[in-house]
C-alpha cells in the first residue's frame, strides 16, 4: 500500500521521508562538505560522465556487485585530498552500529566525490576526517540550505576562459511530488567549466565574463577562435544526487541517474568535457511502489536542472 506523504513540502532533497543532510564549510579556505544521510540504507546506482572523477566506493553500486545498499553519500570540495571527509562519515555511522553485516563488524557503505576547489580559497585546507564527522553529525531532515555552503562554497562556473572570468557556482535542492506518495528529490553542487544556461529563456544566468564590459563571454565563440585554449586540467566538476521513495532496484537506480544526468546538459555549455568529473548518484528508499522510469527519469532531470540554476542564483546575487 502507497504511503501517502503527508509533511509540508519545503522544495528539498530532504522532503524524500529519511532523507537527511548535512554541511560543513570554512568559508575563509572555501571549502566543504555535504552528507546525504538516510535513515535506513538505500539502494543506490551512479553514472559517471566526466574523464577525470574523484570517487569512493562507486564500484559497489554496479548492479551486477553483492552488497545491495548503501548508507551514506558525501560530496566534497578539496579533489582528492577532500575523500578523507568520507572517513569521518563512516566514523560516525560505525558509532550509531549502521553498516554492512560481515559477521564480525558493521561496515558501512559510504560512495563519495569531489569537486576540485583549491585554486578558489586555500589549497593547504581540505575537508578532512573531522569535517566529514561533523557534517554527519549535523545532518537535518530539514536542511535546505543553498549557495556556497558544504561541498559547493568554493564552486565555481564558466572556468573555459581561465579562473578569473569564473563566476560562483554553489549547492541547489529542490523536489516534486507525484501521485500524492511518491516524491523525488535534488541536491546538486554546480562546479563547471561551461556556463550556466537558463533552459526555459536560452539566456546565460552565470558563466565566464568580460572583466570590463561585465557581458559573458560566449563559449562557443571562444573555442571557434585560435589559441584560446586556457583550460585549467581536472578542475571541473558537477556532483549531483537524486533521491525519491518511490522502490527501485539497482539497475533502477542506476538507469534514473543517467536519465537525471540530463539536466546537467540542458544547463551548462559545454558540458561533459574532458576537463569534467561530472557524476551522479540515484538513491530510493524503497517505501513506496515502483513507477514508470520513463516519468521518474524525466522529472528527476528537471530537479537537476532547477538545483543549477537555483545554486549559481543565490550564490552570485545581482549587482
Amino acid at each position: 500500500m502507497n504511503k501517502s506523504v503527508t509533511t509540508d513540502l519545503q522544495n528539498t532533497i530532504c522532503d524524500v521521508p529519511g532523507i537527511k543532510v548535512g554541511h560543513v564549510q570554512n568559508h575563509e579556505a572555501r571549502t566543504g562538505c555535504t552528507v546525504i544521510l538516510p535513515d535506513m540504507p538505500v539502494v543506490a546506482g551512479v553514472d559517471v560522465r566526466g574523464l577525470a572523477p574523484g570517487t569512493r566506493e562507486l564500484d559497489l553500486l554496479d548492479p551486477v556487485r553483492q552488497v545491495e545498499h548503501i548508507h551514506a553519500i558525501v560530496l566534497t570540495g578539496g579533489s582528492a585530498f577532500g575523500l578523507d571527509a568520507a572517513c569521518g562519515v563512516v566514523k560516525f555511522l560505525e558509532e550509531q552500529g549502521i553498516g554492512y553485516d560481515t559477521g564480525v563488524a558493521r561496515v558501512p557503505i559510504v560512495p563519495a566525490a569531489v569537486i576540485y576547489d583549491l585554486a578558489v580559497g586555500s589549497p593547504d585546507i581540505r575537508p578532512d576526517l573531522q569535517m566529514g564527522y561533523l557534517a554527519a553529525s549535523n545532518a537535518s531532515l530539514k536542511n535546505g540550505d543553498i549557495g556556497l555552503v558544504g561541498a559547493g562554497t568554493g564552486a565555481t562556473v564558466g572556468k573555459f576562459a581561465g579562473q578569473r572570468f569564473a563566476m560562483n557556482g554553489g549547492i541547489g535542492t529542490c523536489s516534486v511530488l507525484i501521485d500524492e506518495t511518491i516524491v523525488i528529490g535534488a541536491l546538486v553542487v554546480v562546479n563547471s567549466l561551461g556556463n550556466i544556461i537558463n533552459p526555459e529563456t536560452g539566456k546565460t544566468i552565470a558563466g565566464a565574463r568580460n572583466p570590463n564590459t561585465r557581458h559573458f563571454i560566449d563559449p562557443i565563440s571562444f573555442l571557434k577562435a585560435p589559441n584560446n585554449f586556457s583550460f585549467a586540467q581536472f578542475t571541473n566538476t558537477t556532483l549531483a544526487v537524486v533521491a525519491t521513495n518511490a522502490q527501485l532496484s539497482k539497475a533502477d537506480a542506476k538507469k534514473l541517474a543517467q536519465m537525471a544526468t540530463s539536466g546537467i546538459t540542458t544547463t551548462t555549455l559545454p558540458a561533459h568535457t574532458p576537463f569534467d568529473g561530472d557524476v551522479v548518484f540515484a538513491i530510493s528508499t524503497g517505501e513506496n511502489p515502483a513507477v514508470d522510469l520513463i516519468r521518474l527519469g524525466s522529472l528527476a532531470a528537471q530537479l537537476v536542472s532547477h538545483a543549477i540554476i537555483q545554486a549559481v542564483n543565490c550564490s552570485n546575487p545581482a549587482e
